[in-house]
């Protein structure tokens, strides 16, 4: 990102005012890049070890279906939602209470079971009147298909008309739940049919829920075709250029408050508590392209007395590597010369390696430096011990406390996707998911090829990676705050409440958005949500 004029000044200039934690106007690409690049349109084909392959296509629905409105968020949202009145609550208030489970949603318990059974006597129904009764067949498991070979030949049979005419009596969401627990069950007829009904019904520019809809899809035939892990790569092997996957990541940081969040509560929090500190040393474990601090460098300059001395180690990733077309000298020179221009001491260190791969070494701590550490979405990508008998998510916690921090800031999805078995985990992938498309279709048209091809590259491979893999090739392993908690107590860190200064500069940041946004402070943290979904919260730890 280029840094803007306004902020270049001589050494006798007075220090130019800007608003610390206002972020939506950082500009991160010249909109008309952003246009240019997105205007084209895009398509995400997904390849199998089988070189089977499935397309998604960036085309509005088959004309003739009907639109699915999204359901109500209030009808799917988990109990545990600060949202809603039970709440979330650490696991160490209750020694009987897992930070794992989520309860009272209407996707967990027999009501699942219940709609799904309904729905597949539903589409047994629609069969016989369609096809006659000499499409019945024994069925003694009670499930609308029991033979793959008759399932076939009977949905080949129906031709486009007499789908059209089945479709609209379906709900979406119902099909997405009964296909995935057919799949969970391997009930492989049952689940061939239901993703033959869900291709008709999904769609790349549709409402939230068929967009959800088609991403999932091709999670599911993934999973079914033992995949995952091949699709996934294809999906990183089919990566973007720079330019383009920079103007993907900027129209969601635009149009969505979620990293907006993260970059202004941790910066508030670290700015109140090095208040009086010569001397600053910032790690920050997702670097990315460095914009958070130019903020914060900026709040300091102001500080009565002189700037203090910052020092800024940034840890890196590939994905962010590539996005900005170089390696992390890119990140030292925009800082550097963004602080210069406010007559800031800074240096830049930089860790190009992933969080797994940090060592004590690595981050080049001195002594005399008051220490921050930001992990802002990064912690649920460290495998932990039910991956790997490392526990790099457990080892980095505990590594940074021994640095004596003053202190650390946590920004991480309130979802449950880590250690769920498969089922509970799409449910919870559809529930969050479909929060998170109902929030982006406020800010985007349905129609907008940038916003398609955003959700297409950012958001559908995070989705396809939970559905469709497990073990390590699984790195999209999300946890509750109450999980967080536990992990942060046990590497001996102390909860730092977040004071109201943090609560004002977020309510002021989410006057850009729509009104369903929702923010809570609860037990010291803040939870960012959409309706009566959760989304992401901030917390912080010394």
């Amino acid at each position: 990102m280029r840094t803007s004029q306004k902020h270049h000044r001589s050494n006798d200039q007075p220090v130019k005012e800007i608003d610390p934690f206002c972020l939506p106007h950082i500009q991160i690409l010249d909109n008309n890049v952003c246009s240019d690049i997105c205007s084209q349109g895009t398509s995400v084909s997904f390849q199998t070890y089988k070189d089977q392959i499935f397309t998604l296509e960036s085309s509005t629905a088959t004309a003739g279906f009907v639109a699915y409105d999204s359901p109500s968020a209030v009808s799917i949202s988990s109990s545990r939602s600060p949202f809603s009145p039970q709440g979330s609550q650490s696991c160490l208030s209750d020694p009987h209470h897992s930070p794992d489970n989520t309860y009272g949603s209407p996707f967990s318990g027999s009501s699942v079971v219940d709609d799904s059974n309904e729905l597949k006597h539903k589409l047994r129904e629609l069969e016989i009147s369609l096809l006659g009764p000499e499409s019945d067949i024994i069925d003694s498991c009670n499930c609308c298909f029991t033979s793959g070979a008759h399932q076939a030949a009977s949905m080949a049979s129906l031709n486009f008309n007499q789908l059209v005419d089945v479709i609209p009596r379906l709900d979406l969401k119902q099909v997405l739940i009964a296909c995935g627990q057919a799949l969970n069950d391997d009930d492989m007829s049952t689940v061939a049919g239901l993703m033959h009904v869900l291709e008709k019904m999904v769609s790349v520019s549709g409402e939230p829920i068929q967009r959800l809809g088609a991403y999932v899809l091709e999670g599911l035939r993934a999973r079914l075709e033992s995949s995952g892990s091949n699709i996934y790569k294809a999906l990183k092997c089919k990566e973007p250029t720079s330019t383009e996957l920079m103007s993907y990541m900027h129209i969601l940081f635009r149009i969505c408050p979620y990293w907006k969040f993260a970059y202004t509560s941790a910066n508030v929090v670290i700015k109140e508590v090095m208040e009086y500190e010569p001397k600053i040393h910032i790690i920050d474990f997702q670097i990315a392209q460095g914009t958070q601090w130019m903020y914060l460098i900026a709040a300091l300059a102001k500080r009565p007395g002189g700037p203090p001395s910052i020092r800024i180690t940034g840890v890196d990733d590939s994905q962010s590597n590539h996005a900005r077309g170089g390696g992390l000298n890119i990140v030292r020179q925009k800082l550097s010369e963004f602080a210069a221009s406010y007559n800031v001491p800074f240096e830049f260190h930089d860790a190009a390696m992933s969080g797994c791969e940090i060592q004590l070494e690595h981050l080049k701590v001195r002594p005399g430096e008051a220490l921050a550490v930001n992990f802002p979405y990064v912690l649920h990508h460290m495998p932990d011990e039910s991956v790997s008998t490392w526990n790099h998510r457990d080892r980095l916690l505990r590594l940074v406390k021994s640095l004596s921090p003053k202190i650390v800031t946590l920004a991480e999805q309130e979802s449950n996707t880590n250690t769920s078995p498969f089922f509970s985990r799409y449910l919870e992938t559809l529930d969050y998911y479909t929060a998170m498309f109902e929030s982006i279709d406020v800010a985007c048209p349905r129609d907008d090829k940038q916003r398609i091809s955003a959700e297409q590259h950012c958001v559908a491979r995070d989705i396809v990676n939970m559905i469709a893999c497990e073990g390590p090739e699984r790195v999209e392993r999300h946890e509750l705050l109450g999980k967080w908690r536990c992990r942060f107590m046990m590497a001996d860190f102390s909860p730092y409440p977040l004071s109201s200064s943090v609560t004002m500069a977020v309510r002021d940041l989410l006057k850009e958005y729509d009104n369903n946004y929702r923010l809570e402070d609860r037990d010291g943290a803040l939870y960012l949500g959409w309706v009566h979904r959760a989304m992401a919260t901030s917390s912080a730890w010394r």
